[in-house]
């Protein structure tokens, strides 16, 4: 029988990971981001399934792994400074005139990471991507009603990998 007793589970419980502990690094869009990162997520990914057929009958086998897009969450300040970065990567991928843009995926494709901080603000475990680049802009809603907030808006990114690690 399973010992369900509160000690026990004081016994096996160390400290839970905090979701407001966490840096966000990305150098194409500067330093300012690790401090005006408001939101971000571990991302997912996902292992397909393969169908294989059978007599009738089908079995399933895995297939490749696919990493999901990954959404960050940014204040604006005054200079619209980390906005300006990430309109003007995508502009180099893309750009909004002449349908024009960087032909080399090494020119526009970039790395990422995401660290999981401890309360004493150690890192105790990276999420390194690969390949990412900006795949949606959102919008920023204006309105009178708006009273004491502060512009926040979402980057959405395509990844094309991550690995983790146990920090060291």
């Amino acid at each position: 029988m399973a010992d369900l007793s509160i000690s026990t589970f004081k016994g096996q419980f160390i400290s839970g990971a905090r979701p407001n502990l966490y840096e966000v690094r990305i150098a194409e869009l500067g330093a300012q981001l690790e401090f005006m990162a408001k939101a971000a997520s571990l991302p997912a990914s996902n292992i397909e399934q393969v169908e294989v057929p059978y007599m009738g009958r089908s079995i399933k086998v895995a297939g490749n792994r696919t990493f999901a897009d990954w959404t960050v969450t940014v204040i604006n300040d005054v200079d619209f400074a980390i906005r300006k970065q990430a309109e003007a990567w995508m502009a180099k991928i893309n750009s909004h005139e002449n349908n024009d843009g960087e032909v080399d995926i090494s020119g526009y494709m970039r790395d990422a990471t995401v660290r999981q901080l401890d309360q004493s603000g150690a890192v105790v475990y990276n999420y390194d991507f690969k390949n990412i680049w900006p795949t949606e802009i959102s919008e920023i809603s204006l309105g009178f009603e708006e009273n004491n907030t502060i512009e926040e808006f979402t980057i959405t990114f395509a990844v094309g990998s991550f690995w983790t690690s146990d920090a060291t």
